[in-house]
């Protein structure tokens, strides 16, 4: 049968984010994961199914993709399709063809599992390899410790409070108590917390969302952020550490984040807290 790519609209969403639940492993190299359109969502339902694609055989979805701005691809594969030759020549075809309706023309780039055969594949078309990031995975075996800062489970009535601190951590950010909302009625955040850090005077800090993929799979940090005018006083340990902790809470089995390797601050801060490095990955770009 053939492989169908497919934009699978508000009702489909479930869907999609359901097998990226089925498809996170400890294992496995680092991927898309439901959070990661769980943060997109806060753009809201119809904006989120706009910016995912995916490719399916006779109803089994193979493949799914989030369009994570302009000419940005974030893909991952079934793990059991990731050297399947039909599977990624189509996935070629279809982000090499602006008129497919996946990437524009131009400038692009792709995440992908690095041991994918569309990795391969994409090399022999000319697409080359851009910036390492760096992913960073601390297991959850065994209880995490207190991080030594108060710490807020952020709900509704007190959305404002993280939505202040992540603009002042993230220059030129557009979060607003509506994008809160909208996330926190994705399908992803029924698995998800917000976490704001205080100070010993009460002021928010840092702030930090963690999403479950379900009981026994690793669990995503994003995003994580100091309040500028808080920096260097060791809070981004102390919410990373809480957020690792509430990950557990949540049954995960890992915490995984991953960061550009030229941010060696953000690096050093994972690491503080427990998170140890993974092999670098690096996305595939096309020169515009």
């Amino acid at each position: 049968m053939a492989i169908v790519l497919g934009v699978p609209g508000v009702d489909g969403l479930g869907e999609a984010v359901g097998v990226l639940r089925e498809w996170q492993d400890d294992r496995a190299p680092t991927q898309l994961h439901p959070g990661d359109l769980g943060w997109f969502w806060r753009s809201g339902a119809e904006a989120t199914a706009a910016a995912v694609r995916t490719w399916s055989r006779e109803g089994r979805i193979l493949a799914v993709g989030l369009l994570d701005g302009p000419g940005l691809l974030r893909l991952t594969i079934a793990p059991d399709a990731h050297q399947e030759e039909e599977l990624a020549r189509r996935l070629v075809e279809d982000v090499t063809g602006p008129e497919r309706g996946v990437l524009p023309g131009g400038r692009a780039n792709i995440e992908a599992p690095m041991d994918a055969r569309v990795q391969e594949l994409l090399r022999e078309d000319g697409w080359n390899t851009d910036e390492p990031w760096t992913p960073l995975r601390r297991d959850l075996t065994e209880p995490v410790e207190d991080p030594g800062v108060p710490i807020e489970v952020v709900g509704p009535r007190r959305a404002h409070a993280y939505v202040a601190v992540h603009r002042a951590a993230f220059d030129g950010s557009r979060f607003t108590d509506e994008g809160w909302h909208a996330m926190a009625a994705g399908s992803p955040y029924a698995d998800a917390r917000c976490l704001v850090a205080h100070d010993d005077d009460g002021d928010a800090v840092a702030a930090v969302t963690v999403w479950s993929a379900g009981p026994g799979r690793p669990g995503l940090l994003e995003p994580m952020g100091v309040h500028r005018e808080h920096r260097g006083h060791g809070y981004g340990r102390a919410i990373t550490v809480a957020a690792a902790a509430a990950l557990r809470d949540l049954g995960s089995s890992s915490a995984i984040v991953c960061t550009p390797s030229s941010n060696t601050g953000a690096v050093a801060t994972y690491r503080s807290a427990g998170f140890r490095r993974r092999p670098e990955v690096r996305d595939r770009y096309r020169d515009a």
